[in-house]
């Protein structure tokens, strides 16, 4: 039931979709086929969907390594910010320089940019022992800000006409495509790399091995040798990275420049990625692929229904309670007691 779970929460979050569409006034079939089947009925849209699930697989992947390890990185999307911000940096400084290793370069920026920003509560944990849920979080709306600090001064494009946006980035800096007439790019390739690299990693290495008894059991982690803090700093670490590559990708993929946002949410979205997907990467991947329907579904919707696009993050939403309403029935059971009358002894 654990694995068959997110299944059912995905049946249940279908079926309060259709009651939330009669109470909007729209047909049901209609909105539920322009949400789920019209956004992949023709080549662009199965590549859009790859382009859209990149970040969501990348950043849940790791996340999951985290959350098995008992670590809450919950700041993935201010780690994809400073990711973009690094790797783009790079972009914008080696404007005019023509090379295979500028792409290279900003891909490695942009890493270290999300493990940079995800050491700090990575510090802030194993040193003053201080909550990595409230300090990866609070990071997440620090990086926003200096995102539009150097995009509404130092970065912003000279020749844009005063918007805030940065210099469209050169042919060199940009993601190649790997499926032409679409906008799938090398990112995908990464992506699924990375969930095999992740999923070897969790079952075939002493690495995972370690993960798995710190989550589970962390005084037996201890007493067999096992350092929390060295998972801690591992987790946040990865997810840091993966997190900033995955901004990398955003920034020199589907935009190709700096703007002052470059995520509608990816980072927060893929916390339900991993849930969803049972923190195992497998699940992760098409976890990962279910949500960026979501995404597309939205806009389509919107276009061809003239829906909210607010509607993409209530289904989102739904899906997460009823999952862990599943998990809390699979845990636990009701029970009903009632009272019972003591007999009258004469």
């Amino acid at each position: 039931m654990v694995y068959v779970s997110p299944i059912i929460a995905l049946a249940l979050t279908l079926i309060s979709g259709i009651f939330l569409f009669q109470i909007m006034g729209v047909h049901p079939a209609q909105a539920l086929y322009a949400f789920f089947v019209d956004p992949i009925t023709t080549k662009y849209g199965w590549a859009e969907l790859g382009v859209k699930a990149t970040p969501l697989i990348l950043i849940g992947v790791a996340l999951s390594v985290g959350f098995r390890a008992g670590v809450w990185n919950i700041g993935a999307e201010g780690q994809l910010t400073l990711g973009a911000i690094c790797g783009g940096g790079i972009a914008l400084w080696l404007y005019q320089v023509d090379s295979v290793f500028v792409l290279p370069l900003m891909i490695i920026c942009g890493v270290l940019g999300g493990m940079a920003w995800a050491a700090i509560p990575a510090f802030l944990k194993t040193r003053f022992n201080a909550n990595e849920i409230l300090t990866s979080l609070m990071l997440t709306y620090v990086a926003t800000l200096l995102l539009s600090l150097l995009i509404h001064g130092a970065w912003r494009d000279p020749d844009g006409f005063n918007f805030p946006v940065s210099r469209v980035f050169s042919d060199s800096a940009t993601l190649p495509l790997i499926w032409q007439g679409t906008r799938l790019h090398l990112g995908w390739i990464f992506t699924i790399a990375a969930v095999i690299a992740i999923w070897v990693l969790m079952l075939k290495t002493i690495i995972g091995f370690q993960i798995k008894v710190i989550g589970q059991a962390p005084r037996a982690g201890r007493h067999a040798g096992f350092s929390v803090n060295r998972t801690i700093w591992f987790s946040l670490m990865l997810g840091g990275g993966m997190a900033g590559m995955a901004g990398l990708f955003e920034v020199a993929g589907p935009i190709g420049q700096l703007l002052p946002s470059i995520s509608p949410g990816y980072g927060f979205t893929a916390i339900i990625v991993a849930f969803v997907g049972r923190l195992h990467p497998l699940g992760v991947f098409f976890a990962g692929l279910v949500m960026a329907l979501s995404y597309l579904g939205g806009e389509s919707a919107q276009i061809t229904m003239n829906l909210p696009l607010a509607v993409t993050g209530v289904f989102q939403g739904m899906l997460l309670f009823f999952l862990l309403a599943c998990d809390v029935l699979i845990t636990y059971k009701l029970q009903f007691k009632f009272p019972v009358k003591e007999s009258q002894h004469v």
